[in-house]
């Protein structure tokens, strides 16, 4: 049953995450927290940090990150296999339409129309995450005296660096990754 429940979720991941790995975060997060609670909050966002880390798409990782915590080895191919099924599926029915169809205005108008809808689902997964690093809850808090104060500063350094900088994202989060055992052993 455990296998059929995580086939028929990633499916849907892999059905409705358009965009990629980073769409597809506010989907996870319904299926593994809310949905089936698989994992706790503070899991899942362990769980994105290292799919985030490895090699690979995000969501694929993901997927077999959360299939091996839910089911083992069994249930990391089966969450795998479901994430990256409809994908397969999709790519290659829309690669053979579009081929046909490319310079109709109404493809042209579908592709801007999704723009927007990706931009909303990223931004919300990254919100999302900031408040569970800055206030060890998945909401914002009505007091908001609580805040992880080193998390903020190593945000805040790690967002300057990348947007100043241009660093490589993988020195960014091993900074990160550094600076964070280092602080938080001090205090």
């Amino acid at each position: 049953m455990i296998y059929l429940e995580l086939l028929w979720s990633f499916f849907q991941i892999g059905l409705f995450s358009i965009g990629g790995g980073y769409a597809a975060m506010p989907l996870i997060q319904n299926q593994v927290v809310d949905v089936h609670p698989w994992m706790t909050m503070t899991q899942f966002a362990d769980i994105m940090a290292i799919a985030e880390m490895t090699p690979g798409p995000i969501a694929v990782n993901a997927a077999t990150f959360v299939g091996i915590q839910v089911a083992g080895i069994p249930g990391a191919v089966i969450a795998t296999f479901g994430c990256i099924l409809p994908s397969c599926l999709i790519v290659m029915t829309l690669a053979y339409i579009y081929y046909h169809f490319r310079g109709l205005k109404m493809v042209q108008g579908i592709l801007a129309g999704l723009r927007p809808a990706v931009v909303a689902m990223i931004a919300s997964a990254g919100i999302s995450l900031v408040i569970l690093s800055f206030y060890g809850e998945r909401i914002l808090p009505d007091d908001l005296s609580g805040i992880n104060v080193i998390s903020v500063i190593i945000f805040g350094a790690s967002f300057f660096i990348l947007r100043r900088w241009k660093k490589s994202p993988i020195h960014i989060m091993a900074g990160a990754g550094i600076a964070g055992v280092l602080l938080y052993s001090i205090i």
